[in-house]
């Protein structure tokens, strides 16, 4: 098959571009080779190359700055989504469209995950322009797999595991304060991008979660990860009261992987497995890109 991935050189985007260019005719673009939000670009691409899949893995995600850059947030994550969609309907193929957990409030009782129909109701204009994205995706075309994740590390890009680990080896003495009333699934991007091919494969429509198995808190997964990696630290636990940033995080961020199941097709593992799997494959890589 002939697929074109967005956001090609980051987390999710790279891991899919590798993984899926063993079998199929593979295009992976990125900022400096086409500006979603602008449709003309997205034309010239999706005409001249024809996908019979686009991966949309673009996206504004700094989810902070999305409370002050909301322009730039809405023609990325709104706007792209939509150009995307508009391409598929109008020369064919399927848009694989990643979006968030902050599509939901998190305000269900920790550990009750969220599935796939239930209420969307954002906190973050982040998670705002994401379920806008959603809904021109949908009603823009039938065409499509809407995949919700949440948590997402991988070897690629920039991610909260990276921020902990260079916090922790740069200076193992100072204290790191880490959350510990936000739950979530940390989930690895190249674990993503198997169950990405697989719904690919299973010629897939519609809205999925997919979301490592099980769930922790910010701080859990902080600490969990730097013993394993062998890092000194002093990472301690804290509340989102006493650590305020610009946009709401949900406290809840717990996804179930429903319809993956219902369908069995679900690969996704528990999170400390997969973790487990990241940092024996790539653990030395980390350090010494955490101490240049």
């Amino acid at each position: 098959m002939r697929i074109m991935v967005m956001g090609g050189k980051g987390q999710l985007g790279s891991d899919c571009t590798q993984i899926l260019e063993q079998k199929h005719n593979v295009i992976s673009l990125d900022l400096e080779d086409i500006d979603v939000a602008i449709f003309a670009d997205v034309e010239k691409k999706v005409a001249d190359f024809l996908p019979e899949i686009i991966i949309n893995c673009a996206g504004y995600t700094h989810v902070d700055n999305c409370e002050t850059e909301r322009e730039l947030a809405w023609d990325v994550n709104v706007k792209g989504a939509e150009n995307l969609a508009v391409g598929v309907q109008k020369h064919g193929g399927r848009l694989v469209h990643i979006s968030t957990d902050y599509v939901f409030d998190g305000r269900k009782k920790i550990p009750e995950p969220y599935v796939e129909d239930d209420e969307l109701n954002p906190l973050s204009y982040y998670g705002i322009t994401k379920l806008e994205g959603e809904k021109l995706v949908r009603e823009t075309t039938d065409q499509h797999i809407i995949l919700r994740t949440a948590w997402m590390y991988g070897v690629n890009g920039h991610n909260f595991l990276k921020t902990m680990l260079k916090l922790a080896v740069k200076n193992p003495k100072n204290e790191i304060k880490v959350v510990n009333d936000q739950y979530g699934s940390p989930t690895w991007s190249h674990r993503l991008a198997l169950q990405i091919t697989k719904l690919i494969d299973k010629n897939c429509r519609g809205t999925y979660h997919a979301s490592a198995e099980g769930y922790c808190s910010w701080y859990q997964l902080a600490k969990y990860f730097l013993e394993k990696m062998g890092v000194p630290h002093a990472v301690v636990p804290c509340s989102s009261a006493e650590y305020p940033t610009p946009a709401i995080r949900p406290q809840n961020s717990i996804l179930e992987n429903r319809r993956l199941k219902e369908m069995d097709i679900n690969i996704m593992a528990a999170w400390q497995d997969d973790l487990d799997r990241f940092i024996a494959g790539f653990g030395d890589k980390l350090i010494n890109e955490a101490l240049s």
